[in-house]
C-alpha cells in the first residue's frame, strides 16, 4: 500500500484525484468533492477502483514533479529498454469533468500497461461497459464514464487493460470523461489542447501571486494546493480531498474532510488576501456569509460545499479502510456539535475582510449582531472545542477567548467604521469574558493557560492566544505558555493537539503531531521575538512535505510517515500565514492585514 506521502494531487476546481508514486490513481470522487468515489482503493483496494498508467512490471517511479506553478503533475520512469513520462492533469472544468493521462516517450521503447478499474459508489457498483472504436463506455445508475484513447482497449476480470508501446517523441493520451447517465456523451477533449490551455491556466494564476523570497517556492506550492481544494462554483474550500484517512494506522479516528469548516475562515482569508488572490478571498467570504444566514442558533461548524447543513454520518462497511483503519465514514457528525469557536471565528473572519476589501461598507452587519447577541447568551455553556471531541463538554480556554474575540471585534468595528450598535453591552461582554479567562483559564503556578478549566492539561489552540490579540506575543503569560508547550507538548520538537489519553476525547488510541499546531508555534515564537527559532522550525515543518510539496493532517514522528486526510487546507493555510510573517518580520494578528511588497521591497 502507499503511503499517505507518496500522493500527489490534480483537479478542475470541482473535485480533486490523487496519483501516487506508482502512477496509480487511487481517489477521485465525481463530480464533486463531496461525490461518491468512482476509485476508491486508497481507503479499500484495487478491487475498489484505481487507474495505474505505467511501465510493464514497474513500481515506485524514478522521480515525478509538478510543472513549475500549476498543478500538472510529471511522473516519470527510467527501464532498461528506455524512459518514459506521463502527464496526469484534469482541466479546468467548463460542462465536463475530464481526467487527462498524456504518456509520451522520452528515449528508447518502453512497454506500457494501463489498468483502468470503474467502481462506483466508493467501490461498490461495477459498471455495465461497452466498447466502440473510439473506446470505451461505462454506465452505473446515474454515473457515465467515456475513456478515449488511441491505445488497444480490452476487457479482462472486470478491468479495461491496455497494452501498447511507446517510442522515443510519441505521445499517446487517455482521456477520461464523467457525465450524468441520462445525458448524450459530451465531446471528448483533445488531450494536448487542455494540457496547453490547463498549463497557462495556472501560470496566469500563479503569476498574481506575491509570494517572493528564500521561502517562495514551498508558499506558492502549498497556494496552489489550496486552490485546488477550491469548489469555484460556491467559492467554498474544503478541508481535505478525502475520507478516513486515519490519524493513527489501525485505529478508529478516521473522519470525512470534504466539507468546509467556518474556522478554516480567517486562517482562509488572510492567507489568500495576503497573497495577492483578493477574488477567492471574496468568494470565501461569500460563500462563509450564506452558509450562517439564518437563525444564530442553528450555526453549525462546517457545512457542504454549497452551504448544506445535514452531513449524516456513516460507516461503508465494504471498504477495509486504509491500513485496516476503519471505519471508512462519509459525512460527519461533529457538524452538529457546539463549538463556541466558531463564532468568534466568523465574526474575525469578516472583520479582516471589512479591513482588507470592504472599506467600512458592509452590508452583513445585521447578521454579525445577531450573531454577536446569540453569543452573549450562551458563551457561560460549556461545548465540544475547537478539537470536536466526542467526550463531555467542558469550558475550553480556547473556545472562551474566541467569544473575546468575537465581542472585540464588533466593538472594533463601531469605533473604527462607524457602523451602529449597542457597543457598551459589547465591550462589558469583553470585558466580563477577558476577566473570566483570566481567571479560570490561566494556571499562575504554571505560568501557562490550560487546555479547559479546572483543568492542568495543555492543548495546541493556546498558541492562538496572541494571533487574535488576547494577549501581546511577548506577554509573560503568553511566553509561559509556548514553553510549557514547548517541553510538555511536542514529540521530536513538533506539536500534538493534546494528550488524548489525558484529555477524555471520547475515543480510544492516539495520533501523530498536528502539523498546523507546529506552524501556530512558529507564528508564537515570532511575536515573541524568537525569529531564529521560528526560522528553524519553519524549515524542519518544511522537510515533512512530500516530494511535491503536499503535507496532510498529521505526522508520525517515530515511523516518520504522514497521517490523515491529505492535502489537508488547515496544514497548508498554516504554512502560508507563516511564510509570510517570516517574510514581514512580525506576526500579524488575524483580524489585520498583511503587506507583502514585490521581491525586494519593503513588507509591514
Amino acid at each position: 500500500m502507499a503511503g499517505i506521502e507518496d500522493y500527489a494531487i490534480i483537479g478542475d476546481l470541482h473535485t480533486a484525484a490523487l496519483v501516487s508514486t506508482e502512477g496509480s490513481i487511487d481517489w477521485l470522487c465525481l463530480p464533486r468533492f463531496d461525490s461518491p468515489a468512482c476509485f476508491a482503493a486508497l481507503v479499500g483496494d484495487e478491487d475498489n477502483g484505481r487507474w495505474r498508467v505505467a511501465p510493464a512490471g514497474a513500481t515506485r517511479c524514478t522521480r515525478r514533479r509538478y510543472r513549475p506553478d500549476t498543478l500538472i503533475l510529471e511522473t516519470e520512469w527510467e527501464t532498461d529498454s528506455g524512459s518514459v513520462r506521463v502527464t496526469d492533469f484534469m482541466p479546468v472544468r467548463d460542462q465536463a469533468a475530464d481526467l487527462v493521462r498524456v504518456v509520451e516517450g522520452l528515449s528508447g521503447t518502453v512497454r506500457m500497461e494501463s489498468d483502468l478499474v470503474l467502481r462506483f459508489d466508493y467501490g461498490h457498483v461495477v459498471p455495465w461497459v461497452t466498447r466502440d472504436e473510439r473506446g470505451i463506455r461505462a454506465v452505473a445508475g446515474p454515473d457515465a464514464v467515456v475513456v478515449t484513447t488511441p491505445a488497444p482497449l480490452q476487457g479482462r476480470d472486470m478491468h479495461t487493460v491496455s497494452e501498447f508501446t511507446v517510442d522515443e517523441g510519441e505521445r499517446i493520451p487517455f482521456v477520461m470523461t464523467w457525465y450524468p447517465s441520462h445525458l448524450r456523451p459530451p465531446s471528448s477533449v483533445d488531450a494536448l489542447n487542455a494540457l496547453e490551455s490547463t498549463d497557462g491556466f495556472w501560470d496566469t494564476w500563479s503569476r498574481a501571486s506575491k509570494a517572493n523570497g528564500p521561502h517562495r517556492e514551498a508558499v506558492q506550492r502549498s497556494l496552489i494546493t489550496l486552490k485546488a481544494l477550491t469548489y469555484v462554483p460556491t467559492g467554498g474550500i474544503v478541508a481535505a480531498a478525502t475520507t478516513s484517512l486515519p490519524e493513527q494506522l489501525g485505529g478508529p479516528r478516521n473522519w470525512d474532510y470534504r466539507y468546509c469548516w467556518l474556522r478554516d475562515a480567517t486562517l482562509a482569508l488572510q492567507s489568500l488576501l495576503t497573497a495577492g488572490y483578493t477574488s477567492e478571498a471574496k468568494a470565501w467570504r461569500d460563500w462563509l456569509l450564506r452558509a450562517v444566514a439564518g437563525d444564530p442558533a442553528t450555526l453549525q461548524i462546517m457545512y457542504g460545499l454549497d452551504g448544506t447543513r445535514r452531513l449524516p454520518e456513516a460507516a461503508l462497511d465494504w471498504l477495509s479502510g486504509y491500513a485496516d483503519s476503519t471505519p471508512v465514514r462519509v459525512g460527519n457528525a461533529a457538524a452538529d456539535q457546539l463549538q463556541l469557536d466558531v463564532w468568534g471565528e466568523v465574526l474575525d473572519g469578516l472583520a479582516l475582510t471589512r479591513a482588507s476589501v470592504k472599506n467600512g461598507d458592509d452590508e452583513s452587519w445585521d447578521l454579525q449582531c445577531a450573531l454577536i447577541e446569540h453569543v452573549r447568551k450562551i458563551w457561560h455553556e460549556p461545548d465540544n472545542g475547537l478539537w470536536e471531541m466526542r467526550g463531555p463538554r467542558r469550558h475550553f480556554t480556547h473556545s472562551k477567548v474566541m467569544v473575546w474575540v468575537a465581542a472585540d471585534r464588533m466593538v472594533r468595528a463601531v469605533e473604527r467604521y462607524g457602523l451602529p450598535g449597542p457597543v457598551d453591552e459589547w465591550k462589558k461582554l469583553r470585558t466580563a469574558v477577558r476577566r473570566d479567562i483570566l481567571k479560570n483559564g490561566y494556571n499562575a503556578d504554571r505560568n501557562t493557560f490550560v487546555q479547559s478549566y479546572g483543568s492542568t492539561e495543555l492543548d495546541a489552540a493556546l498558541l492562538q492566544i496572541p494571533r487574535v490579540g488576547f494577549l501581546p506575543g511577548d506577554d509573560r503569560r503568553v511566553i509561559g505558555t509556548i514553553e510549557a508547550i514547548q517541553r510538555d507538548l511536542t514529540e521530536d520538537g513538533f506539536v500534538l493537539r493534546y494528550r488524548p489519553q489525558a484529555a477524555d476525547d471520547g475515543l480510544p488510541g492516539g495520533e501523530g503531531v498536528f502539523l498546523a499546531c507546529s506552524f501556530w508555534l512558529v507564528d508564537a515564537l515570532i511575536g515573541a521575538g524568537r525569529r531564529d527559532e521560528a526560522t528553524k522550525l519553519f524549515e524542519r515543518l518544511l522537510t515533512l512535505r512530500n516530494d511535491v510539496g503536499i503535507l496532510s493532517e498529521e505526522w508520525d514522528p517515530k515511523s516518520h510517515r504522514q497521517l490523515g486526510n491529505t492535502p489537508q487546507a488547515f496544514s497548508h493555510f498554516a504554512l502560508v500565514r507563516s511564510g509570510f510573517h517570516l517574510l514581514a518580520g512580525d506576526s500579524a494578528t488575524s483580524d489585520t492585514p498583511m503587506f507583502i511588497a514585490p521581491e525586494g521591497g519593503k513588507n509591514r
